[in-house]
């Protein structure tokens, strides 16, 4: 099976977004992971729209990309410009490819305005960041 790391700043929103729904969508064929280069806590909105889009986050968690630094991984994502610029020397070669998102956290609002740039968010993972794992891990449709 293939590997892909989603990587970002605090590992709170987009790649714990990217990670859920790349395992829910890709079952059997890639298992996806995520972490941060400063790692904080997933953010409550994040888990929520996981969880209506019917993706369980029961264990999601806030990770240090040093945790996969020695892991065998296929294809390592940035999904934010912060974590392409710091994006650690990997120990052996990797393809990198940068995906960049915009942040719903920082998006002004009332709950259900954040609540739509987060579902924003997630929809952009599923209709165009899931085909670009697709193709560079070499995954077929079917």
């Amino acid at each position: 099976m293939k590997k892909v790391l989603f990587l970002c700043t605090q590992n709170a929103c987009r790649s714990q977004m990217a990670e859920a729904i790349t395992n829910a969508r890709l079952l059997g064929k890639v298992q996806a992971y995520s972490a941060g280069i400063e790692p904080s806590r997933v953010h409550p909105l994040a888990l929520e729209t996981l969880n209506r889009m019917g993706i369980d986050t029961l264990h999601a968690y806030s990770k240090h990309v040093e945790l996969f630094k020695d892991r065998d991984l296929d294809l390592i994502i940035t999904v934010c410009d912060n974590a392409q610029s710091r994006c650690p020397h990997w120990p052996y070669k990797r393809q990198v490819v940068h995906f960049p998102l915009d942040d719903p956290a920082k998006v002004q609002g009332s709950k259900e305005e954040l609540l739509a740039a987060f579902e924003k968010t997630a929809n952009i993972i599923e209709k165009e960041l899931i085909p670009v794992v697709k193709r560079e891990l070499g995954i077929e449709d079917g």
